[in-house]
């Protein structure tokens, strides 16, 4: 729904010009790929900003798809049936796998998972802020497939093409799994709304809970985005935040009135001259505060990872072994 029309080419200012000092030849190279849009790949040299640039982003993008299994983890036991549950269970696996493939492309710029998650763990690195919020009823869920997961594909498809190549090429199937998320969200809401007056003002409740959190995930306006503009220069970024959160309203508007929902915005009207939505302010005291851990669920969401981590590790210590045992039997039969 969301992946059309978004692969748009460059504008000629995208291109990244020389980082100030960096004059050599392997900077003149690295500015001719993106200036050509070619594809920068592990082996290749590359300014350490730029570096540093993508693990921050990519270590980031992965810490969210892992945090980003528990809202709706919790929700598996209490799907309404078996085919619900089903669903489910496939969409937050596949937020693991998801977090997995990105873990593996950031370890592709030299550094280790452990340090990540060690990041992660100790509240140093930063993840989604929507993944702060309670889903407190079974709307939620299909409001987070609709919503959270419709401004992610308005996010991640424009990644394809990131000039960092394991980063584009892991985002492929990422967002093919991102649009049945979303389609699975709006279907079951599709249905609750053709349930009873109960099930209707539930989802309108969680719509309503959800919409402005969704907003705000594209990041703060460009003029405030400390990162957008560096990003785009390098080719990781391909579009801005408001281009991206104007997009998401346009397509938002029509969904909604088919499912027969209300945005909770008295100030969305269609724009005639400017041939998009206007649409009201948003809370920004409230997005640095759940950025800044003061969320409703931060320490709740942080504190389970950390359980988690920690229950898991005779796993990882008994595949370790499992490991040595195997490669120490391989080097006395090739003795």
């Amino acid at each position: 729904m969301y992946t059309q029309a978004m692969d748009q080419p460059n504008s000629p200012q995208d291109g990244l010009r020389s980082v100030p000092g960096a004059s050599d030849s392997r900077q003149t190279e690295f500015d001719a790929r993106m200036d050509s849009d070619r594809k920068i790949e592990p082996q290749d040299w590359m300014p350490e900003a730029y570096r540093k640039t993508l693990v921050r982003q990519i270590s980031q993008h992965a810490h969210s798809e892992i945090i980003g299994m528990q809202p709706e983890g919790n929700w598996i036991s209490r799907a309404p049936s078996l085919k619900r549950k089903a669903i489910l269970l496939a969409k937050v696996q596949d937020e693991g796998g998801h977090g997995l493939y990105l873990y593996s492309a950031a370890e592709t710029l030299g550094v280790s998972r452990d340090a990540l998650l060690d990041a992660l763990h100790a509240g140093k690195a930063k993840y989604s802020s929507i993944f702060n919020y309670p889903t407190l009823t079974w709307a939620d869920v299909g409001v987070i497939g609709w919503l959270v997961h419709g401004a992610a594909i308005m996010n991640q498809v424009p990644i394809c093409r990131c000039s960092y190549g394991p980063y584009a090429r892991a985002m492929i199937r990422i967002c093919k799994e991102e649009s049945f998320h979303q389609r699975q969200g709006y279907e079951s809401l599709m249905t609750q709304m053709k349930g009873t007056p109960a099930q209707r003002e539930m989802v309108q409740d969680a719509v309503d809970r959800w919409y402005w959190p969704v907003l705000a995930m594209f990041g703060p306006p460009d003029a405030d985005s400390p990162n957008s503009a560096q990003g785009m220069r390098w080719g990781i970024k391909r579009i801005s935040n408001d281009e991206l959160r104007q997009k998401f309203v346009d397509a938002t508007v029509p969904q909604a009135a088919i499912l027969g929902v209300t945005l909770p915005d008295p100030d969305l009207k269609w724009n005639e001259a400017r041939g998009h939505h206007d649409y009201g302010a948003i809370d920004w005291d409230d997005f640095w505060a759940v950025v800044n851990g003061n969320g409703p669920c931060n320490k709740e969401r942080l504190a389970t990872r950390v359980k988690a981590h920690e229950d898991g590790q005779w796993v990882r210590d008994a595949a370790l072994a499992y490991a040595r045992k195997q490669q120490a039997r391989a080097l006395r039969e090739a003795a």
